[in-house]
């Protein structure tokens, strides 16, 4: 169960860029959530990936020397749906499909991966932990960045150009 969880149904065995993969299953998953139980379902589903992402890396990497495996990629879904969050809720507030803030979904999309694979500052300090604990919170901290991007882009978008 551990694995099914860590890898995020095996979609972290997928090669090349497994985190990459991780983070584009992510978007169809969150879509499916957001449907049936809209943003505050995602942040549900969001704190659950992140309890039981927590889990299945400890088990994973139990003995290993490896504390970051590139299979394990629930940490790049949790983080991936921070950085839609913005996007969720901006759709539920002004009533509109989740879809049709596709250009909100792009940039939580580039900007979660930017910020996991550069890891400026924090976000490369709480990789370095060098445990489960920094495994997941690496990219809950890239998606906290991505999403106050998102935030920013949409406000410059409405401010600026509508």
């Amino acid at each position: 169960m551990s694995q099914l969880v860590a890898t995020f149904f095996y979609v972290g065995y997928l090669k090349p860029a497994p985190g990459t993969w991780g983070s584009l299953a992510a978007l169809p998953a969150a879509s499916l959530i957001l449907i049936i139980a809209g943003p505050y379902g995602l942040s549900f589903m969001l704190l659950v990936a992140f309890v039981a992402g927590y889990w299945a890396t400890v088990l994973q990497t139990r003995g290993k020397t490896d504390h970051d495996p590139s299979e394990i990629v629930i940490d790049e879904v949790a983080g991936q749906w921070i950085a839609l969050l913005p996007v969720a809720f901006g759709a539920a507030n002004n009533d509109v499909s989740y879809l049709a803030l596709w250009p909100g979904w792009v940039a939580a999309f580039v900007l979660f991966r930017l910020f996991d694979i550069t890891k400026p500052w924090i976000i490369g300090w709480a990789d370095r932990r060098n445990d489960a604990l920094g495994v997941m919170l690496d990219d809950v901290i890239a998606g906290v960045f991505a999403a106050i991007g998102v935030g920013v882009l949409a406000a410059l978008y409405h401010v600026v150009l509508v």
